[in-house]
């Protein structure tokens, strides 16, 4: 690659086409894929309802100016809202990690927000200012005042919790920050501080929301109620969009000229969302639901207890494998393409699996066997290192 930025460490295979959930590289070899293009493509790569509506809304009209109202924005925020909330369409999750700090800070008049460390928001500068990563950060100061941070899954965190803040942000799953879920118990106890405080929470989704956890959205599975939610990746499965929803009485901060996008809310994209949504039905997220707790099951017997894994996390088909210092994840990735098999890394030397969510039963497995297989090779050399 000679003509674009290199701000990708870039695997040595291009991606020429797909089919289920199986990508094909540019020498017709297929691969079995873990990623979903880091939690996006949720229903492969042939799925004929989101095919049928982007081909539909491609012999209309491709893009129109927010100026003018969208019934088909108004259908997809109905299938994606939680009642009582209205949605903001944007073009990514860093987009609407933006607009949900900006209504935040003009809803409340106050500056103020916490966000945790070891947490991931985006890379736009208000994004990454809430971004707990410093390596993340490095360079591109000074960044948005305002921001204050937090132990994540600590009680300490709660004395930071004060009416002075305008929001609370959070992941209830982190997800680049190595798939740590949030403890139920601590969740609930900041979801309570920042009602009693008068303090908006805010839950990013980005990752864990439209099924990914096996439920629409990952906090519908800890009793909490967000004020506003973000959300973008799987919402059109491969299209760019994201969207932020936020409670009605939010509204008023965000009226004509507040806030606004070129692209946001575009048709094509919009025709893919609804395509996802119209599949997100209870019927399906119970058949993630099995799936999942047979993915996991097979990875606690078969990966759990080897000798370079210290523990696997997660919930749904978002799960981490956390390994030892003697092993680099990014070997193991490259061994599992070499066997045609896509995973994926995240913090703390953890491998990240982020299955689409339509992946048979019979092809998880096979996964779990590749994965076992390669990382019993890797214990195997280190052990014949110390010994």
């Amino acid at each position: 690659m000679t003509h674009i930025f290199p701000t990708y460490q870039q695997f040595p295979m291009e991606l020429v086409s797909g089919h289920d959930w199986y990508l094909v590289d540019q020498a017709g070899h297929d691969y079995l894929d873990f990623t979903s293009g880091i939690g996006v493509c949720s229903f492969g790569y042939s799925n004929d309802q989101i095919q049928t509506n982007v081909v539909a809304q491609l012999g209309k009209v491709w893009h129109t100016s927010n100026l003018y109202p969208s019934q088909l924005q108004d259908q997809v925020a109905d299938l994606l809202a939680p009642q009582g909330m209205l949605a903001f369409f944007c073009n990514s999750g860093t987009e609407a990690n933006e607009a949900a700090f900006k209504l935040a800070r003009k809803y409340t008049g106050k500056a103020k927000i916490l966000a945790f460390k070891n947490g991931f928001h985006g890379r736009t500068f208000g994004s990454m200012s809430l971004t707990g990563n410093p390596a993340i950060q490095t360079g591109f100061t000074p960044l948005v005042p305002g921001v204050e941070f937090a132990p994540y899954n600590e009680t300490a965190a709660l004395d930071q919790i004060n009416d002075e803040l305008a929001a609370v942000i959070l992941e209830v799953i982190q997800g680049e920050g190595g798939v740590i879920p949030a403890d139920v118990d601590w969740l609930q106890a900041v979801a309570k501080k920042c009602h009693d405080q008068g303090v908006l929470l805010i839950i990013d989704e980005v990752q864990t929301g439209i099924g990914r956890t096996g439920t629409k959205f990952a906090y519908q599975q800890f009793n909490v109620e967000p004020d506003i939610i973000t959300c973008a990746k799987a919402l059109g499965n491969g299209l760019p969009i994201g969207a932020m929803l936020g409670k009605k009485e939010l509204a008023v901060a965000f009226g004509p000229g507040s806030h606004g996008t070129t692209f946001g809310g575009n048709k094509i994209a919009l025709a893919a969302a609804k395509g996802v949504l119209q599949q997100l039905t209870p019927a399906f997220l119970k058949t993630v639901q099995a799936k999942s707790h047979t993915l996991l099951a097979a990875l606690n017997k078969q990966v759990a207890d080897l000798p370079i894994v210290t523990q696997i996390t997660g919930l749904g088909f978002m799960i981490g494998i956390h390994l030892t210092p003697s092993v680099k994840v990014a070997h193991v990735i490259a061994h599992l393409q070499q066997q045609r098999l896509l995973t994926l890394s995240a913090e703390h030397n953890t491998l990240r699996l982020l299955p689409p969510l339509v992946m048979s039963e019979s092809d998880l497995l096979a996964g779990v066997q590749l994965i076992q297989t390669e990382l019993q090779q890797q214990a195997a050399s280190v052990d014949s290192l110390v010994n």
